[in-house]
């Protein structure tokens, strides 16, 4: 008898639905227990340093990821991140584990946004299989006649019209087109023939009118007789040809040989009835010579029509053979489809014409071509205006204002005018001289590739087109282009049926890339330009595209550098990620995102050791009713960023650019108010970044005298005036404060110099001759010799991780023993790296040279960064904060200073900085924005201007004067929307900032234009 068993289903599934974690200490998390709800979207909130990304990455994503590869073979594991183990009780539940950061890792030249999303892989299959290939000496259609092919178009000709199925004696060899590009002036653009070109002329066999003779032809001959093909035919213009049978030697005198001879294959009479028969002859043709021709017997006074078709891959018109396109043609990263010249760069060191043309606002009367502004190539100037002249070409107006076809003209020069590249092209033969070498210099850059004009494919990739559309001109598009030019394909059926799956998986992507507020980038962007936010949207949408289930997904910020408009899209992507099956865990501080969440985790309630604890944990309700939340009292309201009572109102000083083209930007105006905090608002892709950080910051370098080398940018605008109210301006990004486990924010920020010397003056210190040099750990003196004051030694373990070890000469502490004798207050050096900015603020109480710059640390939201805390571990939103606050912290220093004429002068230098800050609330929590706030009154209140790129509406809330640009993004933006204050800006129906910010303020959204 088989006994039944109990399922206890509830019980198990309970089991597993969680992700269980006890006693998690990574960091300064203390020991806190946490069950995270599977296939549902959890939030995890918090002010920054609380420990949101130490439960979130380094403990559940570390021990996650560190147990799949400790599954993995120790061959494998050697080519993969090691991680360590995190410092944790318990864990139950996991998941494997995908983390998706803020920052943008790839550094690939080659890599695209098409590449990155697996659009590019497929897009390749899609042209390989149903694209149109067009030749590229006349621009007919490449293609090879199907037997059902010619079978319909011999149907379509009149019924019971006779005609002679006919094949060459000897089979043509095929020679294919050689696989370069060819020159400009050889190849002309690709023109799309029309499909409905069924008829073809017959075409002469060149080979067979080379033919005599031969003992070759004889055996062909013998040959074909052997095989029961006993007639020749030879055609006669406009008239039927002659048939000759070829049973002796002599018959063959009735042939010219100097002309095309066939073989009578068949004779046939057009009718539905006789496929079968017309179906033989088409593939004998093909079997006996690679090809069939019909010659119609005329009737009456018709001509005689002649049909050719090939079994070979060849030009319809020209006949010329081409190789079939494969998925690799379309491929610049192999060498069978990228550009020869370029070798899928899409650039070449030649000559820039960004150099040549600086000011491209200037007219050909007024200098434009520099090289020929002025010295020994000023009468080429005269050449250009008479060259200009006789081509219809305006020479007082504007280079940008002239069309492509007269730049082109201009620079690539036609007929007897050489043009500016054919004068350079010259000056090469001269090279030998030293000035010419000089000169020619001047003008040398990273430039498009002539040959494939920046596009990475060579001439044959590019020759193959969808609906009239190469693939480079289809990534080329932005996303929501190019997903319009998906969904309109008009495919035949036998095309819909091979590309359907991969239209499909296309339209999903972009789709998706859609959602997550993307749709601005163009897919052939290279990934190394796009942001850490930007980045790992596209990460995400390419998550979801992979339609992986089961998974757990750790995303850091993924609302970063998105328009409000836009985090309804991310949260909607991220739902239908969690909705696949997959686990979503996510460190944010958007109040849209926390509240979509399923559950939400929120730590505090301070920074470092004052942090790590679970505060709430539960519904976004529960959260939000729980007084323990500092996030549910801003949720609730019980806790608000105000609004100012009174916004500074802009005076007369102001800086303005005009002009300003590049990128989106189509001659754009900027009128921004010094002594103000001015923000820069707008969606993504808008301009934002382009017009303040590569347009602006560089104006403003160059005519400040404070040039990096990084070109002149003078090209990118008309004009630039207000620059005499400013002495310095200063860009505020968040690139790493440094390279090296080195560097820390104490020495950036140029405290450690005053607490080293305060430790050189205590009296061990004086008695052991130790100077402050010897209490860094940078120089050698007082430094350990064994780890040279990197505190640890690395032990490579082959196939294992690496470990990382304590130096056991110094325990870590990365000084000598006698450094570390020396105390102040009872701790050594060591001990006081190791202290929080908050701990050593009040450690170093009345120091107060000491006590001003790290107070400034935790003024912008950092009291929980340790003095020591090496660069490589802090955010980019934390890196930002720290340079802030070395601003900040120089600037209070000097005026601070006495009243002597010098320090007068440099209090009046440095109330006339402009500092340029993008997005500085990255990272922050509600509470963190309103000490950044304090933090910018501090520095405008000693004469500073601020320009700050933000999203975040407590910020744009907070500004004396909005400049919205947009009004969407890519090609739909570059424009400046509206310009004011906070105020005017929502009472704009044009702006999207507008529509988000009325509420923030307490106003009514007007209706949208």
């Amino acid at each position: 008898m088989i006994e039944e068993i109990a399922e206890p289903a509830t019980s198990r599934v309970s089991a597993i639905d969680h992700i269980t974690i006890r006693g998690a200490r990574t960091h300064n998390l203390k020991g806190i227990d946490v069950d995270i709800p599977h296939n549902a979207l959890t939030v995890v909130s918090g002010v920054s340093g609380s420990g949101k990304s130490s439960l979130a990455f380094d403990t559940v994503y570390a021990e996650g990821q560190r147990r799949y590869v400790e599954s993995l073979s120790a061959y494998a594991r050697q080519f993969l991140e090691r991680i360590e183990k995190p410092d944790v009780d318990h864990m139950d539940g996991l998941a494997p584990a995908i983390a998706i950061k803020q920052k943008n890792t790839t550094r690939n030249p080659r890599s695209t946004v098409a590449t990155a999303t697996e659009i590019y892989d497929y897009l390749r299959l899609l042209y390989a299989r149903c694209g149109t290939v067009t030749c590229l000496h006349c621009g007919g259609i490449v293609k090879r006649d199907s037997v059902d092919e010619i079978v319909a178009s011999l149907l379509a000709l009149p019924e019971g019209t006779r005609t002679y199925a006919l094949f060459p004696i000897v089979r043509a060899e095929i020679k294919l087109e050689p696989m370069q590009a060819p020159s400009v002036e050889e190849a002309p653009a690709p023109k799309p023939a029309k499909k409905t070109a069924t008829k073809k002329a017959a075409a002469p066999i060149t080979n067979i009118a080379a033919l005599t003779l031969t003992e070759t032809l004889k055996e062909r001959l013998l040959e074909l007789r052997r095989r029961g093909y006993n007639r020749l035919y030879q055609p006669i213009e406009c008239q039927p040809g002659n048939i000759v049978e070829f049973s002796t030697p002599e018959s063959l005198l009735e042939l010219n040989f100097d002309l095309p001879i066939f073989v009578l294959a068949d004779r046939l009479s057009i009718s539905p009835e006789g496929r079968s028969r017309i179906v033989d002859a088409i593939e004998t043709g093909y079997r006996e010579s690679g090809e069939i021709q019909f010659h119609t017997v005329p009737r009456d006074s018709e001509a005689s029509v002649r049909l050719r078709f090939s079994a070979a891959f060849e030009c319809t018109t020209c006949h010329r053979a081409y190789r079939e396109p494969e998925p690799r043609l379309f491929s610049f990263n192999n060498p069978f489809g990228a550009c020869p010249r370029c070798q899928g760069f899409g650039n070449t060191i030649d000559f820039d014409p960004n150099l040549i043309l600086p000011d491209k606002s200037k007219s050909l009367d007024h200098d434009a071509i520099a090289p020929w502004a002025s010295g020994k190539y000023r009468p080429f100037h005269g050449e250009l205006k008479r060259a200009a002249k006789a081509a219809g070409i305006p020479t007082y107006v504007p280079w940008y204002d002239l069309t492509p076809a007269q730049q082109e003209f201009i620079y690539e020069g036609k007929g007897s005018w050489p043009g500016v590249r054919g004068f350079f092209n010259e000056l090469e033969r001269k090279k030998y001289k030293l000035h010419v070498r000089v000169f020619l210099s001047k003008y040398r850059g990273y430039a498009s590739c002539p040959d494939c004009r920046g596009t990475r494919l060579r001439a044959e990739a590019r020759a193959v087109l969808l609906q009239g559309k190469n693939i480079t001109e289809v990534t080329s598009l932005t996303i929501t282009a190019a997903s319009e030019f998906f969904n309109s394909l008009q495919l035949s059926p036998a095309e819909t049926e091979i590309a359907g799956k991969i239209l499909e998986e296309v339209r999903q992507r972009t789709h998706f890339l859609h959602q997550v507020g993307l749709d601005y980038l163009t897919l052939d962007r290279l990934a190394s330009t796009l942001s850490g936010g930007e980045a790992q949207r596209i990460q995400l949408a390419t998550s979801l595209g992979s339609r992986l289930v089961g998974a757990l997904y750790v995303l850091d910020e993924p609302s970063i550098g998105l328009h409000t408009r836009d985090t309804a899209k991310l949260i909607h992507i991220m739902e239908e990620l969690r909705d696949l099956g997959n686990t979503i865990l996510v460190v944010e501080h958007d109040p849209d995102v926390i509240r979509a969440a399923d559950y939400l985790l929120d730590l505090g309630p301070g920074a470092g050791e004052l942090g790590g604890k679970l505060l709430a944990a539960g519904t976004v309700a529960e959260v939000t009713a729980n007084p323990n939340s500092i996030t549910g009292k801003y949720l609730s309201g019980r806790l608000t960023i105000p609004v100012p009572k009174h916004r500074r109102e802009p005076g007369r000083e102001h800086l303005k650019l005009t002009g300003a083209r590049i990128h989106n930007l189509r001659g754009v105006d900027l009128d921004i108010p010094l002594g103000l905090l001015c923000c820069v608002t707008g969606v993504s892709g808008s301009g934002k970044s382009t017009i303040v950080h590569q347009v602006l910051y560089r104006a403003l370098q160059q005519a400040l005298g404070q040039g990096d080398g990084a070109g002149d940018p003078s090209h990118l605008y008309r004009e630039l005036s207000g620059t005499q109210h400013l002495n310095e301006v200063i860009l505020v990004d968040q690139s790493p404060i440094g390279r090296t486990p080195r560097s820390n924010p104490v020495t950036y920020i140029k405290a450690f110099d005053d607490i080293r010397a305060l430790f050189a003056a205590q009296p061990d210190a004086k008695r052991k001759n130790l100077a402050a040099g010897s209490f860094s750990f940078n120089v050698p003196g007082g430094r350990c010799d064994v780890c040279e004051g990197d505190g640890t030694v690395t032990v490579e373990m082959q196939f294992l991780a690496d470990i990382e070890l304590p130096c056991e000469e110094c325990n870590g502490t990365r000084y000598k023993a006698t450094v570390l004798d020396v105390k102040y207050r009872n701790k050594s050096i060591h001990d006081v790296l190791n202290m929080t900015v908050k701990e050593a603020i009040v450690y170093f109480a009345g120091h107060a040279r000491i006590v001003d710059k790290l107070s400034v640390l935790d003024e912008v939201g950092l009291s929980y960064v340790r003095l020591g805390q090496s660069a490589t571990t802090l955010s980019g939103g934390e890196a930002q904060r720290v340079k802030l606050a070395s601003h900040l912290a120089t600037a209070r220093s000097i005026q601070n200073r006495g009243g002597s004429t010098a320090n007068e002068a440099a209090k009046k230098a440095a109330s006339r900085t402009l500092y340029i800050l993008d997005e500085p609330t990255t990272g922050l929590h509600f509470d963190d924005v309103a000490k950044l706030l304090a933090s910018f009154r501090k520095l405008i209140d000693g004469g500073g201007s601020l320009l700050v790129i933000e999203h975040n509406l407590d910020v744009i809330k907070s500004a004396d004067w909005v400049i919205d640009m947009g009004p969407e993004g890519g090609s739909g933006g570059g424009q400046v929307v509206a310009a004011g204050t906070p105020e005017e800006i929502a009472a704009n129906p044009a702006s999207h900032t507008g529509h988000w910010l009325a509420p923030v303020l307490g106003l009514k959204a007007p209706k949208r234009s």
